[in-house]
């Protein structure tokens, strides 16, 4: 039985230039049962983050090649980890680098120097932002059809998947960033669904929706369902 400690199965990118604080982090995320990714170089972080989705990314401020605020602003810009909890990894605790790292997308900080009694503390500081993170993120499949209501035209289509935050759906006519309201019924339970949205992103195939107001009967349904479909 795993611990209340324990990661469950949390997936993170830990990027760190010195080499034994790197080691060091991810010998303790993975004794939490953590998946772990490390990099030490910043540039190959930056490639990465547009291709993998982390619940969870550690990292360094200082680094040669591309510096951590940087990097974090181009998590924030990816389209994997732009919502992703980023914890600032940093040997300076003035308040300047603090407000600096926060405009950047920071979530979290920890102060180095880094040793095994402050990375279990955070942890457990940390632990239930990022489970939450991933459960709002996790995508289950739904193909249903449905109606989006943008301004005056009613527009239908169909749904691909479906998450606590958002969903993917094919419907012609959407452009990045209108504002729309979304109806579908959920297989099975029947229940209907109300929420309104903003088209997060458009491609020739499948539009983006983040929801922005769910009602609590609605966002509860979504939460069964997707806890459902995932279990």
């Amino acid at each position: 039985m795993k611990s209340k400690e324990q990661a469950t199965d949390l997936k993170l990118l830990v990027v760190e230039d010195d080499l034994a604080g790197l080691e060091l982090m991810a010998e303790v995320f993975r004794s939490l049962q953590a998946e772990v990714r490390t990099i030490s170089e910043s540039k190959k972080a930056a490639s990465l983050i547009n291709r993998e989705k982390f619940d969870g990314i550690f990292l360094d401020l200082e680094m040669p090649g591309l510096h951590g605020l940087e990097l974090a602003r181009l998590i924030r810009n990816s389209s994997w980890n732009k919502t992703t909890p980023i914890i600032i990894v940093t040997g300076q605790d003035d308040r300047k680098t603090m407000q600096q790292a926060f405009a950047a997308g920071a979530t979290f900080f920890l102060q180095k120097p880094v040793d095994r009694q402050k990375l279990l503390s955070l942890f457990r500081v940390v632990r239930g932002g990022l489970l939450e993170s991933r459960r709002r993120h996790l995508r289950v499949p739904l193909q249903t059809e449905i109606t989006c209501t943008a301004g005056t035209r009613s527009l239908r289509g169909r749904s691909w998947n479906l998450s606590l935050g958002g969903m993917q759906i094919e419907v012609e006519g959407l452009q990045t960033g209108q504002t729309l309201r979304v109806s579908f019924q959920l297989p099975v339970s029947e229940v209907a669904i109300e929420a309104e949205g903003q088209v997060a992103w458009v491609n020739p195939n499948r539009q983006g929706v983040r929801f922005t107001n769910v009602g609590e009967a609605s966002s509860q349904a979504i939460r069964t369902f997707v806890g459902e479909e995932h279990s």
